[in-house]
């Protein structure tokens, strides 16, 4: 049973520098995040729980909250899944106040929710992966000419099956996404046991779920989905909105997508720490590095090391860092890969 109760308070959550995978500086929820049956995901904490009985607080005026709130600073994500969005649509009031205002905004909504009816950033996680009521979605919001991606959430064993991966790929190209990412979600004790529930799990795939280290087979899902999302020649990660402009946020992305894919391959991990700090001392400066780098160079940023600033000085000139393309490239790998698929 889900109940649903009005309450003033608008969930806010901010952060200092750039986290994968929405990469927001605040995100924030006009819905409690236990709002689904019979697995509810928090997509601002990343993680998927269960319970038979769930109360839904939804918050009344978004538009008010959101004009009291202090540093609601840039990019924001306005987490509006699930059918919650469908009967009350204030993510689209969240949605309207961002537009209003001219504040960067990505819209979360999901396979049983609704796509907001104004023009914005927009993320369809295919969370329950029906292939059928996704390829309306999808279809919708090509025809709206917004500027959306694809993204599903790596739950073993229900949307981690290869044949799924596949399929929800196809339909975000078919319908022409501008990227298919990977969320990486934690599972509660009670979510576990709703998976076994119902689900029809084999033995060996149960005793994965509950006593198996599940990391690995998520990093292995995570670097499938990038691999199969560049093969459809779509982005593999969850792009910010305007992503293209050369800001200090965005060069902080660029620097933090490197490093989290550099430690889940266990590759040079000194260098991803390195690049990691560097991300969270560029989101942290008051003074542009695109003027910073125009007027001088980079390197005078004290707190900057050399490989970030050399990525970064590449970055500004438009063209993509040969490091980044080499760490990407490795990153992209298919389960499948040596086992007949011929890739």
């Amino acid at each position: 049973m889900i109940l649903y109760r009005k309450a003033p308070a608008l969930r806010i959550k901010r952060v200092a520098a750039p986290e994968p995978p929405f990469w927001y500086a605040t995100a924030i929820a006009p819905y409690s995040p236990r709002r689904a049956r019979p697995i509810a995901i928090d997509y601002v904490d990343l993680l998927a729980t269960s319970a038979e009985r769930m109360e839904v607080t939804v918050c009344d005026r978004v538009r008010d909250e959101l004009s009291r709130a202090t540093r609601l600073r840039e990019p924001l994500l306005i987490e509006a899944a699930e059918i919650a969005e469908e009967i009350f649509a204030r993510g689209a009031e969240a949605c309207e106040f961002c537009i209003d205002f001219d504040i960067p905004a990505l819209v979360l909504t999901s396979t049983r929710g609704a796509l907001p009816r104004f023009a914005c950033d927009l993320v369809i996680v295919a969370w329950p992966a029906d292939i059928a009521r996704l390829d309306v979605m999808f279809a919708e919001a090509r025809e709206r000419r917004t500027r959306w991606g694809a993204a599903v959430p790596l739950i073993f064993p229900a949307t981690t099956d290869l044949v799924v991966l596949e399929a929800v790929a196809d339909l975000a190209k078919k319908h022409g996404a501008a990227y298919f990412a990977p969320i990486p979600i934690e599972l509660d004790p009670a979510a576990k046991q709703s998976i076994a529930a119902h689900f029809a799990l084999e033995e060996e795939t149960y005793e994965l779920l509950f006593h198996a280290d599940l990391d690995p087979m998520r990093i292995a899902a995570e670097r499938h989905v990038a691999a199969l999302a560049h093969e459809r020649g779509m982005g593999d990660f969850i792009t910010p909105p305007r992503w293209k402009d050369r800001t200090n946020w965005n060069g902080a992305v660029l620097l933090s997508l490197t490093a989290a894919r550099m430690m889940a391959m266990d590759h040079e991990p000194e260098i991803a720490g390195m690049l990691a700090r560097s991300a969270r001392a560029v989101a942290e400066l008051d003074k542009p590095i695109a003027r910073i780098g125009e007027a001088a160079s980079l390197s005078i940023v004290e707190t900057l090391d050399e490989i970030s600033v050399d990525l970064l000085t590449e970055w500004l000139a438009g063209r993509t860092p040969a490091f980044v393309e080499r760490i990407d490239q490795a990153w992209r790998l298919r389960r499948d890969a040596g086992a007949g698929s011929g890739e």
